[in-house]
């Protein structure tokens, strides 16, 4: 390892030195410890006695080999502060844990499992010229496993069932919620304390990178919620490692989240080079596709409060952490939930942005969701609700998110945030996500939100499959099937999507008829959709399009094979335009509508 980078957070390798790595029967236990007057092994090897660790390098990394170490075999540091404090501490980069209330690491045997995805990992892309749409789980509650007695799937079963349900309802990739291994279950994985070990709630490293290849080899995309802001307090963990804040502020006016949690100290280099470290384990090791960052405003502000001012330390470890693993691999997917407006998320970082790939636009979302809470007459002045993305929108590269944080604490899920009783949030729901894919934007929505999932998120149940017994609740899913695939399908939603060339207002001056009608231009295809957003039916809704053509008509959210009044014709028959349209749509509805311009002639 390259201690002066180490020291200065310039490396993406720490694991490869760090940690505990396995020789055959021979364990090689190295860990990062410069404030400790003495620290030991303690694990089923040694007999849960103390097996002395040597100093190397500089004094302030400690090292112990030995034999009798084998895959699966549990071990801790015993750490003795200067100031005659003894903890016994899981490892900071081990590759495995124990499920809580224990604490031990587990040695894990990292060089055994084949992939077979070459394929996909040549092929694969970063999306921005294809279609994302992107289904956010949780591991352990999306569906619940009736022989374990947690419920839960090992990640080699969940790709057996999850695989097929992706494919059917049209989702190209899976995100996952955090699942580096984590004491509390209500923190969904986001308070870690062994941030290098995937949770043995769901199983083996082994077993999660099966999960992934078997993804793989079925075209479909994983990324990994990754948390590099804060970590759980518990005493085991990463806190007051060698009886000093080493990976946390000293300061506990910064050092502590709103969560409860602590804040990583990004100013120093050995945090960094341990973070980007961990990112790279990640996409190297299991070939995670990509990685969804947490709380990127906690990171560029301090507290996450602009007022507090940037944090300029943290700032250059961002751009130097995505500058690094673009540099490896620039195939994947950096994505930031960001809330704040700082510019240039999306910029690369060699211009002097941040060098995401994506920022999740929760501007878009909770606007979006606000207009739809509202009755009808008040949507009537709050159009702009809607409109007022596209003000913004060309500044970064978004993905629209209905994520688990809007399924959760009082908010209901996005089905119930419709306005009205529960008959008429179906219709609702279904122009809403039809204005979600007609939108410029990748798309992502959480578990459970494709079938209209009306209970709160709760990570100890699963989702309430048996809704899709129920007609209405039936129909909606196909809704989403259909939605999906021709998003899949028609380049005009995802081609063009951050050239403002490729999008047109239709119209959204009349706020009174609570109507909008948008067009989204492909290489390949062009797209409309209009939209109904009030409570009665709008008759004669004329349109301009740019130029004569034909109209082909794709979806009608009110079609009563999802549910709604009007019956599926039998044949989806095209018409000439010479320019203008008319339509009807019924209350609450939308509809989709190919358009192919007319090709002029030439003329000699």
């Amino acid at each position: 390892m390259d201690i002066y980078g180490f020291y200065t957070g310039k490396i993406f390798d720490a694991y490869d030195f760090l940690g505990c790595h396995l020789d055959g029967n021979r364990g090689y236990f190295r860990t990062y410890a410069p404030n400790a007057s003495r620290v030991t092994v303690i694990g089923e090897f040694t007999g849960w006695k103390d097996y002395e660790m040597n100093r190397i390098h500089d004094g302030k990394f400690w090292e112990l080999i030995t034999d009798g170490v084998e895959d699966g075999m549990m071990y801790k540091y015993r750490i003795y502060g200067r100031d005659g404090s003894v903890t016994e501490h899981c490892d900071p980069y081990g590759f495995g844990m124990e499920l809580r209330p224990d604490s031990a690491s587990i040695a894990r045997d990292m060089n055994r499992y084949v992939f077979h995805d070459t394929k996909w990992m040549r092929d694969r892309s970063d999306c921005r010229r294809g279609p994302l749409n992107i289904y956010e789980i949780h591991a352990g509650s999306w569906k619940t496993n009736p022989e374990n007695e947690n419920g839960w799937y090992k990640y080699n079963e969940l790709a057996d069932i999850l695989i097929p349900y992706l494919k059917e309802n049209g989702y190209n990739y899976v995100e996952m919620m955090p699942i580096a291994e984590h004491p509390c279950d209500n923190s969904w994985g986001y308070q870690s304390t062994g941030f290098y070990s995937p949770t043995s709630r769901y199983g083996t490293a082994d077993e999660l990178r099966e999960f992934i290849d078997k993804c793989h080899q079925n075209g479909i995309g994983v990324l990994l919620d990754f948390v590099p802001v804060h970590f759980a307090v518990d005493g085991y963990g990463l806190s007051m490692y060698d009886g000093t804040a080493l990976y946390e502020y000293p300061n506990c006016d910064v050092g502590y989240s709103e969560w409860g949690s602590k804040n990583f100290n990004h100013s120093r280099g050995e945090v960094q080079s341990y973070l980007q470290s961990c990112a790279n384990y990640w996409l190297k090791e299991y070939h995670f596709d990509g990685l969804r960052m947490d709380a990127i405003n906690n990171i560029i502000y301090w507290q996450g409060d602009s007022r507090r001012g940037i944090n300029r330390n943290a700032l250059q470890f961002l751009q130097y952490m995505n500058r690094g693993l673009k540099g490896m691999y620039p195939s994947i997917i950096l994505a930031a939930e960001d809330s704040s407006p700082y510019p240039g998320i999306t910029k690369c970082a060699d211009w002097g942005g941040l060098g995401f790939d994506y920022k999740w636009d929760l501007g878009w979302m909770n606007d979006t969701l606000d207009y739809f809470k509202k009755t009808p007459e008040e949507r009537k002045s709050n159009l702009g609700k809607l409109t007022f993305s596209m003000m913004y929108f060309w500044r970064e590269h978004y993905i629209l998110p209905f994520s688990h944080d809007e399924n959760v604490h009082g908010k209901a899920t996005i089905l119930q945030k419709m306005y009205g009783e529960y008959e008429d949030k179906f219709p609702q729901g279904r122009a809403l996500y039809l204005y979600m894919a007609i939108h410029p934007g990748k798309m992502l929505d959480f578990m459970g939100n494709e079938f209209g999932q009306l209970r709160e998120y709760d990570e100890s149940r699963e989702q309430d499959w048996l809704l899709l017994d129920y007609p209405i609740h039936e129909a909606f899913a196909n809704y989403r099937r259909t939605l999906n695939e021709l998003y899949r399908k028609y380049d005009a939603f995802w081609s063009g999507e951050y050239n403002p060339d490729h999008f047109l207002w239709l119209d959204c001056d009349h706020p009174e008829l609570d109507a909008c009608a948008v067009l989204r231009k492909g290489q390949e295809a062009t797209v409309f959709a209009a939209f109904n957003f009030g409570d009665t039916e709008l008759k004669d809704y004329e349109l301009t399009l740019p130029g004569k053509g034909k109209i082909s008509p794709l979806l009608n959210s009110d079609w009563n094979c999802f549910g709604g009044r009007t019956a599926r014709p039998k044949a989806l028959r095209s018409k000439t335009t010479t320019g203008s349209v008319k339509l009807t749509l019924a209350p609450y509805s939308a509809q989709l509508y190919r358009f192919e311009p007319a090709v002029e002639k030439e003329t000699k």
